[in-house]
């Protein structure tokens, strides 16, 4: 992992602003506003808001999929989109298209070469992927037969196997069940332990608290608030993700009647 010095931050908005044009008639229509953010390396930060809040853009325009209209985004205080922050980036995009007929080694394979790894470093590092995303039992399964929460590990494996500094996750429990989410959350937290920074967007708002460093509020491309839980919430927060007392529940009886 090649990173910046601990002092530079790991993301950072300034006055990013992202407009789209309708039509020729119409005027730019904005889908993000004056957005400024600060993240240091190793938090999570969660991107939380409606649909159409400008989550999506901003992580975007953090991938360097996008350029800003107005404003600045950093990675590690390097431009966006460039080749230095583009090394230090891994992304799971909201809608994952995944072939269905490779396996998920091969998957991971393939996008291992475009990483520029091969030979026995590949072959380790999916190995330690597969295992590390709950996948080991299943990598010799077509992607075509993956559950939707396998589909989500599989697009986090691809995400974090050149191991990069920053982990951009657009609306990653979207249409997971319970025990997809609780799992997906400690994966998040597990990467934060290991001193990865991670921004991921959600209209999901229970989990966040126990789940992130700190929060930004949107809606309608603003800002709304930031901060740390504590400082938005007023309590003190146990950073362990944990399922509420129905998710428990439901998780029992799933596992008796497996």
């Amino acid at each position: 992992m090649n990173v910046m010095t601990t002092a530079t931050p790991a993301v950072e908005l300034l006055s990013f602003a992202k407009s789209y044009r309708l039509g020729w008639i119409k005027g730019p229509c904005p889908a993000v506003q004056a957005l400024t953010l600060r993240l240091a390396p190793g938090q999570v930060l969660g991107l939380l808001g409606p649909n159409g809040s400008g989550k999506s853009t901003t992580l975007k325009a953090l991938a360097g999929l996008l350029m800003p209209t107005s404003g600045q985004c950093r990675i590690f205080g390097q431009p966006a989109g460039g080749d230095a922050a583009r090394a230090l980036i891994g992304y799971l995009p909201e809608a994952t298209r995944f072939s269905p007929h490779l396996s998920g080694r091969e998957f991971l394979h393939f996008c291992a070469g475009l990483s520029s790894m091969d030979g026995e470093a590949a072959r380790q590092r999916v190995d330690e992927v597969l295992a590390w995303s709950g996948l080991k039992g299943a990598g010799e399964q077509r992607l075509a037969t993956y559950s939707k929460g396998m589909a989500q590990r599989i697009g986090l494996a691809q995400a974090i196997l050149h191991d990069p500094a920053l982990v951009l996750l657009d609306e990653p429990a979207s249409g997971l069940d319970p025990e997809g989410r609780l799992a997906l959350n400690v994966l998040i937290r597990d990467l934060a332990a290991r001193g990865r920074t991670v921004v991921f967007s959600s209209h999901l708002l229970d989990e966040a608290a126990a789940l992130c460093d700190r929060i930004a509020l949107l809606a309608k491309g603003r800002l709304l608030a930031e901060g740390t839980p504590e400082e938005l919430l007023g309590v003190g927060i146990e950073r362990i993700p944990q399922a509420s007392r129905l998710e428990t529940l439901y998780l029992e009886k799933l596992h008796q009647h497996a």
